[in-house]
């Protein structure tokens, strides 16, 4: 390939949403090309692994590390997935890593998810980075990024989501995600349901993994004012300096409380309780998409004292709706705006409409549905899909960057 152009043309072929979900394939392409000898930190869950991360990623650049950030999805490009010191990739070198990866023999049966995974890795390690951090995709035991030996992996909250591919039960579920232990690794969480812990401990025995729990780090999380808003934003914050701290420790590197702080205060991620302003009306963007994060959203605005006008809601045909939708309903006294999303996966707004009830007005864009919410005195809420928020930050790219 010459140009970006035709990376993404290539990417987009294999199919945003394709899974088969297997390491053989990883397996086989880390056999011809040696792993980067790199301290990897993986982050697994069902919510909040996004804020984690970009929490310790925050810590480790705050300390002087150069750091390696892999997480998904992406809203504009899919450069945003690949970034060192928070800078994404020059489409250059998405090019050259491209190239790289297909030079090697059997490279062109990786998934999309899978082919991003070893160009982040690739590029950590031409970076000679200090630490990847790694974000899951979907799962744990077969996600992409588990061919990699973790110094250590971060449990964020394990709820229901994606039950076609993962299972029926929390317990299932769990059991998955637990797969992400390694033999003789390193493991941190956070609060999890009893089921899912059980299934964490039960896998740490299994394979001689230590578990640790993240003890109550109030006083930084505490004395910082976060960089990513919400009263959930707390627990993700803890679990990414549980594990700072037990990385640091290993590394010989001397963790400050105004450095932890200060790492805590820049964190930055699009799309998790952003405050933004259109036309003088405040719109908050959330890509709260399951039970567990519309609950999390419920107690932040709570939190902050707000009480929406309007909800903008759509989500992916996948999405557990008849739970979700009372949790919605909650969210606003208000009308709920569904819109349509240009994705095969996304839910049919007459579906949405159906299921969310009588105050559900259809709208055909998003655009329209920011030009209703604007009429509202209170804020404008936009939830249900990290997607719809890319339809979003679309309109508004600016909102992408601090």
């Amino acid at each position: 390939m010459k140009r970006f152009e035709q990376v993404s043309a290539y990417l987009d072929g294999l199919g945003l949403f394709h899974m088969d979900l297997n390491l053989g394939r990883m397996e086989r392409f880390w056999e011809r090309r040696a792993i980067p000898d790199l301290p990897v930190v993986h982050v697994v869950g069902t919510n909040g692994k996004g804020s984690t991360a970009a929490f310790f990623a925050s810590l480790a650049r705050a300390h002087g590390l150069k750091v390696g950030l892999f997480g998904s999805p992406h809203f504009l490009t899919m450069r945003e997935r690949v970034q060192v010191n928070r800078a994404m990739l020059s489409e250059r070198e998405w090019l050259a890593l491209a190239n790289d990866i297909l030079s090697v023999p059997g490279s062109e049966a990786l998934t999309y998810f899978e082919f991003q995974t070893c160009l982040a890795m690739l590029a950590f390690g031409r970076a000679r980075v200090d630490v990847a951090v790694m974000e899951a995709g979907l799962g744990g035991r077969f996600d992409a990024t588990n061919v990699f030996a973790p110094e250590l992996t971060l449990f964020t909250p394990i709820g229901m989501d994606h039950e076609a591919h993962l299972g029926r039960t929390l317990s299932a579920i769990a059991r998955d995600k637990a797969g992400a232990l390694h033999t003789g690794g390193c493991g941190v969480t956070g609060p999890q349901d009893p089921a899912a812990l059980i299934e964490l401990q039960d896998r740490a025995e299994a394979v001689g993994a230590r578990l640790m729990y993240s003890v109550d780090m109030a006083e930084p999380v505490s004395a910082a004012r976060l960089g990513l808003s919400g009263i959930h934003q707390a627990v993700n914050a803890r679990l990414a300096l549980a594990g700072w701290h037990w990385f640091a420790a290993g590394h010989g590197i001397r963790s400050q409380v105004e450095t932890e702080i200060f790492g805590l205060e820049s964190a930055f991620l699009p799309g998790r309780f952003q405050r933004t302003c259109i036309g003088g009306r405040e719109v908050i963007l959330d890509g709260a998409h399951n039970p567990h994060a519309l609950t999390a959203l419920a107690a932040a605005l709570r939190d902050s004292d707000i009480r929406p006008g309007c909800v903008i809601f759509s989500c992916m045909a996948d999405k557990d709706l008849d739970t979700m939708a009372p949790l919605v309903r909650e969210l606003t006294d208000g009308p709920i705006l569904a819109v349509p999303m240009e994705y095969d996966r996304a839910c049919p707004t007459g579906t949405l409409a159906a299921v969310l009830g009588e105050r559900t007005v259809v709208l055909d864009s998003l655009e329209a549905a920011l030009e209703a919410g604007s009429n509202h005195p209170s804020p404008t809420l936009v939830c249900g899909s990290l997607y719809l928020l890319a339809d979003f930050y679309t309109l508004y790219p600016h909102f992408l960057t601090i």
